[in-house]
């Protein structure tokens, strides 16, 4: 119970509060998200991967994003096989299971449950996931359409990819940024995981609707919540890393499924009611399972 009301809590609570905001005010959450994208998460990716000295770290996270990734993929595959699922389908599932919520859901527990020092892990994941999530997100959701094109040309528009290479950049030429400068830097960073947070809740509030496929919902809930952090879990302990670095991954992996791809759905058409209600639900059994996951590993 402690768990939950230091942890999770104050963390909901920041939901709801961009979440009864936008039901009264029927805010532009793609104007919200927009100057979260361009201007604040850019600058927090840049204050992770400059600051901090993750060489060995942060070649683990990239390996554990991908087998995370592809092990999602690879399941959904196997089973939109087995139940013969029209690729709309197939699609649909993949952007709900395959891509958790690392950024507005997962840093924030993190950071809260861990700290700085397992912070600073979430974040160098959630950068990954932005690349891997504007790539194979949008050529799941596009494909057929646009498809790899499509996912190329995302990637080249998303600042937080050139705010990480920037930062490795100025670390290999040993390039000191100046105080003034970095200061700046520190104080956009700081707002980036609140806003996100209230952003999230504003997406939320959007959600609509009008068929709800209980045996998919279930299936994916599953998949998302439990199966994946069980993988991560499993390849944690195959791969040497930090102690700390493990929990991260597992938690993270546990996230429920992340908001954009509701966007990428409604954008591309694939099977958005399905990968929004899979969202909502995930969301809200997450608080559960979570509380339950963090008793686990503290």
């Amino acid at each position: 119970m402690s768990i939950f009301i230091e942890v999770i809590l104050p963390i909901v609570s920041i939901f709801a509060i961009g979440y009864v905001l936008q039901r009264i005010r029927k805010m532009d959450v793609r104007s919200v998200s927009a100057v979260t994208i361009y201007i604040f998460v850019p600058a927090l990716v840049f204050e992770a991967f400059y600051t901090r000295d993750l060489s060995g770290e942060f070649s683990t996270i990239v390996i554990m994003s991908f087998i995370i990734l592809f092990a999602m993929i690879l399941i959904n595959k196997i089973l939109s096989m087995l139940f013969k699922w029209e690729r709309s389908v197939e699609s649909g599932m993949i952007l709900s299971n395959a891509f958790m919520n690392a950024g507005n859901y997962g840093s924030p527990v993190i950071l809260f449950a861990f700290g700085e020092e397992a912070f600073v892990y979430a974040i160098l994941f959630m950068s990954i996931q932005t690349i891997q999530m504007n790539f194979f997100g949008i050529y799941y959701a596009s494909r057929g359409v646009s498809g790899m094109r499509q996912a190329l040309l995302t990637i080249l528009k998303m600042p937080a990819t050139y705010a990480m290479l920037f930062a490795f950049l100025m670390k290999w030429l040993n390039i000191e940024l100046a105080t003034q400068a970095m200061e700046v830097v520190d104080m956009l960073a700081a707002v980036a995981i609140p806003l996100m947070m209230v952003g999230l809740g504003m997406q939320l509030a959007n959600i609509a609707f009008r068929e709800f496929d209980i045996h998919k919902v279930v299936l994916s809930s599953s998949l998302r919540l439990i199966i994946s952090p069980l993988i991560t879990w499993l390849f944690v302990l195959l791969i040497p890393m930090p102690e700390l670095l493990g929990k991260v991954l597992i938690v993270i992996a546990a996230m429920p499924t992340a908001a954009t791809t509701t966007m990428f759905a409604l954008e591309f058409r694939a099977r958005p009611d399905l990968v929004s209600s899979i969202t909502l639900v995930t969301t809200i059994l997450s608080i559960f399972t979570i509380s339950g996951l963090l008793w686990i590993l503290t």
